[in-house]
């Protein structure tokens, strides 16, 4: 690239800094100094490096971008005005209710994929960006733009030891070194060598460059792809760098401009500043799009009724049943495959498959990338683990990601190996996502059915698998719509609506069994959607039997399945008493601790009888 090219792009990153200051001043907040840093990094990468199609941001095979570091987020809005996607003026709107430029980017937006902001996670949806364009055998390369301060997550090296597995040569992180965290200087401030020798042992090529430099950043980003080995820019910046009484100036971040200061940087930077209009940006290669069409339908499932089989077992044969003729379908697990069974769909699929090793926030975010690129990704642990991922399962609902999660060997039916590894919490942490759906079947057909269900629902989807084997007790033509439940058993007579989901579904029938003979008849839900929930069909059955309802969970009381059963019947009277693990558990053969914390068949006789007379 000669000089004027080089001139024209310093111009450009002048010209970003510039929106960045005038927008967060509008706004009245923000974070203008974070973008000053990475300006020359940006203007580099959006006009003189990356290939894509600035009116279509979500062509098949454009590079893609993600702001890790999304409090820079007007930087980001900044670039994409002066693509021309959207107009300048609207940056002026940063910030406000009415418009989509929020303070951190969010899917929202056309051309953001994933909501950052929650710093740490780019780079994991990165891995999964870069893992799908293999896939699909196509071109484009992913750029993560990150902050130092994030280096000190854990996340980000989960993706970075991954990243060198599997020698990623088609992912780019920057690192944007301004030396300045938000309450004070990060631990390494412009040490380069220090994240070099990280990354470097993680088998990423690194290379230590000036970040105001645009020489140097298009010399290193020309090196793009070469090698097999995942490459880090590491850029020593300034943070406000362009702005004389900002840069490298602590007590600055997250904090806008006056008009006053703002018109004092605007000044400086205007004579260099210049419009990225008409400057050319290299389309991405014309490659056959991916296919990710559904198909018509499903094979059917086949289970004898009676037959045992653990709903982890039918989770892993839906895989391989679904994966089958649906090449959308990926898998992922945290090196439990063979326990979760989605070791069956790495046999069957291993190039749909990847194996993400006790990494359970970095398996997130992998499936989070895969999912952005048009892939249905099924992330598989136990559920006691899944609990490690909160933020970025927290992430993908703020994302609108269509991303399903399998958590196994849930509650204390488990068995012997003791609460750490029990999920009891994972009901009330999938409910709280907006937009979630939360599924809980209890038998091989109702899990397989509820997988497809998956599969087709474009969003966040939760299956809770069990470790025990349980007995087939569905059809296999019964249909399993979310949002539904199931009577199992009805008459007249009943005096208790009994709402169970999973194991406890078994132990609800056994003690209408056992109360039946006493005078005492029940109703028995299988409430196998447990979000949403079938609030009318329980209210319905409640209302035949005085209004008085029983839940019964392998699960802590807080936010599980009764209190979705209270919530919903609430406050119309209905009388819900919630039976649940209502202590640390210990150790113990699985029917020893289902009895210990009275959500066996006995357990909900003797809640019965004290409730209501023959």
């Amino acid at each position: 690239m000669n000089e004027a090219e080089v001139e024209v792009l310093k111009g450009i990153a002048n010209q970003l800094r510039i929106h960045s200051i005038t927008a967060t001043t509008a706004a009245g907040s923000g974070h203008p100094t974070s973008c000053c840093s990475a300006a020359e990094l940006m203007a580099c990468l959006f006009f003189g490096h990356m290939r894509y199609d600035p009116k279509n941001p979500r062509h098949p095979n454009n590079d893609r971008f993600i702001l890790s570091k999304g409090h820079a987020a007007p930087l980001l809005y900044a670039a994409w005005a002066e693509a021309g996607l959207l107009p300048v003026e609207e940056l002026g709107r940063l910030r406000q209710i009415s418009s989509d430029l929020e303070g951190h980017p969010t899917p929202r937006l056309p051309f953001v994929d994933v909501a950052t902001g929650s710093l740490g996670q780019g780079l994991s949806v990165g891995v999964g960006m870069a893992l799908a364009a293999r896939l699909d055998h196509l071109d484009y390369r992913t750029y993560v733009l990150l902050g130092d301060g994030e280096l000190a997550e854990g996340a980000v090296w989960e993706a970075a030891s991954l990243a060198g597995v599997h020698k990623l040569n088609n992912l780019v992180a920057l690192v944007d070194i301004n030396r300045l965290g938000q309450s004070q200087a990060t631990p390494f401030g412009h040490h380069l060598e220090i994240y070099q020798e990280r990354f470097q042992s993680f088998g990423w090529r690194t290379e230590e460059i000036e970040g105001h430099d645009i020489e140097e950043i298009l010399e290193v980003l020309a090196a793009v792809g070469l090698g097999d080995q995942p490459l880090v820019i590491l850029a020593r910046t300034l943070k406000g760098g362009g702005v004389s009484f900002l840069q490298d100036k602590e007590g600055w971040h997250g904090k806008p401009l006056s008009k006053e200061e703002s018109v004092r940087a605007i000044a400086e930077l205007q004579p260099s500043a210049r419009s990225a209009a008409g400057q050319p940006i290299a389309a991405p290669s014309p490659l056959p799009a991916p296919r990710n069409a559904a198909p018509t339908a499903y094979p059917p499932t086949a289970y004898p009724k009676g037959l045992k089989v653990a709903t982890r077992e039918a989770y892993g044969n839906a895989l391989v049943r679904i994966g089958g003729v649906d090449p959308r379908v990926v898998a992922l697990d945290g090196d439990t495959k063979n326990s979760t069974f989605s070791e069956k769909f790495a046999r069957q699929f291993p190039d749909r498959f990847t194996e993400c090793f006790i990494a359970e926030q970095n398996m997130v975010g992998i499936a989070t990338g895969f999912a952005t690129r048009g892939k249905i990704p099924f992330a598989s642990t136990f559920a006691a683990f899944l609990t490690r991922a909160c933020d970025q399962i927290r992430i993908a609902g703020i994302s609108g990601t269509n991303l399903k999660l399998a958590g196994s060997h849930a509650g204390v039916s488990i068995g012997e190996d003791g609460p750490s590894q029990m999920g009891l919490e994972d009901l009330a942490i999938l409910r709280a996502v907006p937009g979630a759906v939360v599924l809980y079947p209890c038998d091989a057909v109702s899990t397989e059915k509820l997988v497809e269900q998956m599969t087709a629902h474009q969003g966040l989807c939760y299956l809770r698998t069990s470790r025990p084997k349980t007995p087939v007790i569905y059809d296999n033509a019964e249909p399993f719509p979310i949002g539904g439940a199931k009577i199992l058993q009805q008459s007249d007579h009943d005096k208790v609506t009994v709402v169970a989901a999973g194991v406890t579904v078994f132990e609800a029938l056994q003690a209408a069994d056992v109360l039946r003979p006493c005078g005492i008849h029940v109703t028995v839900i299988d409430a196998y959607s447990v979000k949403p929930l079938a609030v009318d069909l329980i209210k319905a059955a409640a209302a035949r039997t005085n209004l008085l309802v029983v839940t019964v969970e392998d699960h802590y009381p807080e936010g599980g399945l009764g209190d979705a059963v209270a919530a919903a019947l609430s406050p119309d009277g209905y009388r819900v008493h919630k039976l649940a693990v209502r202590e640390v558990p210990r150790s113990g053969k699985s029917e020893e601790l289902l009895a210990r914390y009275g959500i066996d068949a006995h357990g909900i006789v003797e809640k019965i009888r004290s409730l209501v007379s023959p």
